[in-house]
């Protein structure tokens, strides 16, 4: 099957021009203008509209099993909604049990996995340590292209991983050559806040951000960020939510070292008053962690995002249906967390950031693909429009509007964090693979089309880090 995209503009992360894009055997095979294609092939008129990469969420959990209940979508509805959105390709995460073994989780989320509409690839958490921790993470990494492994600082007495796990798993992936990612808040200390907040008799979805305050998060951030140091590896920071921890990021970067942060739609366009609402459902709903912060730090997300130390844009995806989030209603820390968002990631952030001028249209690509795709090792595979790059392309409408609903989205929940917001700004067409799944409106996702995206781990790159850090040392340099 060949497909035809003309009469619009390609916009990258690098560059924007005019050119027609030809689609071949799931590859982008042309670019250009008058391109000599077959009589056979389907053509999509672009005219006034944007081509660009298909969206990459690099944070989500599908069909997640998560305090006592199991994310609603799996990988096939959850998927199939991200191309209605213009997300062709996510990295979901293996989370294996403490004690369990890594590739025994790993085999039980690639079959979970296969019915996938979208590419996926996956991070692996580390909640425990022992040698066959160090083990399987070796196995993952130079057989089956897992080059990040994911760290929860919170979570006590569930999969929070403590600071002599943290400092193994770092230097386990130096060695490796691979990107330690971070869930960066205090445990022990939320866990503190939340029998603080009970004991208070503050038991509604209003305790959660109280349990969480931006200090929690920028201790752990600040925190991590100096076990990198120590270990000598690169450190990707997920859903930045405060000022807290992007001043822990931007001083790290500022000294030369590779610190690289994530951040949220929701963080970056919903604030805290959401969890004071008298309406459980709405309150519980948005129950995440870290929480919704306050416009202020919404405000320094966004700079974050423009100056250059926010580097991707995510979800965060894990959504509970209101059934699953009445679990919590006499005690706030049963209220399972999570929210959805890949649907309406890329419409949101364009209409907040483009819209209102605080991205430009190649910033835009770059933070909700082309980086993903540089720092996971999936570029220009993933992330471009190049000839040879997979044909994984949005074409993005930016008259044309929706608005937001639970009655309307393809996610498999009955409840959504932007409900009732019209964005200007949506994708007409979504291709992935070479083939159209999303025309207009109508869905045309295939249960089992995505395909497992293999990375290659970094280590060249990480090798010659670690040859100049001999060098920098006080003695060499006497030497």
């Amino acid at each position: 099957m060949s497909i035809l995209i003309k009469n619009g503009t390609v916009v990258t992360a690098d560059h924007t021009f005019r050119a027609d894009v030809y689609c071949e055997g799931g590859k982008i095979a042309a670019i250009g203008e008058n391109l000599n294609i077959p009589a056979s092939t389907e053509v999509v008129d672009a005219s006034g509209q944007y081509i660009m990469p298909g969206g990459i969420d690099p944070h989500t959990h599908m069909q997640f099993p998560f305090m006592g209940t199991v994310a609603s979508d799996d990988f096939y509805t959850g998927t199939a909604a991200g191309l209605a959105g213009g997300t062709t390709t996510i990295i979901d995460f293996v989370i294996p049990k403490p004690g369990q073994r890594l590739m025994e989780a790993y085999e039980q989320w690639r079959d979970w996995a296969e019915k996938s509409a979208a590419d996926y690839t996956f991070h692996v958490a580390i909640t425990w340590w022992d040698d066959s921790v160090r083990e399987d993470m070796g196995t993952l990494a130079r057989e089956h292209g897992v080059n990040s492994f994911k760290h929860f600082m919170a979570y006590k007495n569930a999969i929070m991983a403590d600071d002599e796990t943290l400092v193994k798993s770092f230097r386990r992936c130096v060695e490796l050559g691979a990107m330690p990612t971070v869930h960066a808040e205090n445990g022990e200390l939320v866990y503190q806040l939340q029998q603080e907040m009970l004991e208070k008799g503050i038991t509604g979805p209003e305790a959660h951000p109280l349990s969480r305050p931006p200090l929690v998060e920028g201790e752990a951030a600040n925190r991590v960020v100096q076990v990198a140091k120590a270990m000598n590896t690169p450190v990707y920071i997920v859903h930045v939510s405060c000022k807290d921890s992007l001043e822990a990021i931007t001083r790290a970067r500022a000294s030369g070292q590779r610190v690289y942060g994530e951040v949220l739609a929701g963080h970056l366009t919903i604030d805290e008053s959401v969890y004071r609402s008298k309406d459980f459902d709405f309150a519980a709903g948005h129950v995440m962690s870290p929480p919704f912060r306050s416009k202020e730090h919404q405000e320094a997300l966004w700079q974050g995002l423009q100056g250059g130390n926010l580097h991707t844009t995510a979800t965060d995806h894990c959504c509970f249906c209101k059934e699953q989030k009445a679990a919590g209603r006499d005690d706030f820390t049963q209220i399972p967390n999570g929210t959805a968002g890949i649907e309406d990631r890329l419409a949101i952030l364009w209409d907040d950031g483009v819209n209102k001028g605080r991205l430009t249209m190649n910033e835009f690509v770059a933070v909700t693909s082309t980086n993903t795709a540089k720092l996971f090792n999936m570029y220009p595979q993933k992330g471009s429009i190049s000839v040879g790059a997979d044909a994984d392309i949005v074409v993005w409408d930016p008259e044309a509007t929706r608005t937001i609903s639970a009655e309307t989205h393809h996610m498999n929940v009955d409840f959504n964090i932007f409900e009732g917001r019209t964005v200007k700004g949506v994708p007409s067409h979504t291709v992935s693979r070479g083939k159209i799944v999303w025309c207009n409106g109508e869905l045309r996702a295939e249960r089992g089309a995505g395909r497992y995206v293999h990375r290659e781990t970094f280590a060249p790159f990480l090798e010659a880090a670690a040859r100049q850090s001999e060098v920098n040392k006080p003695e060499a340099v006497e030497r």
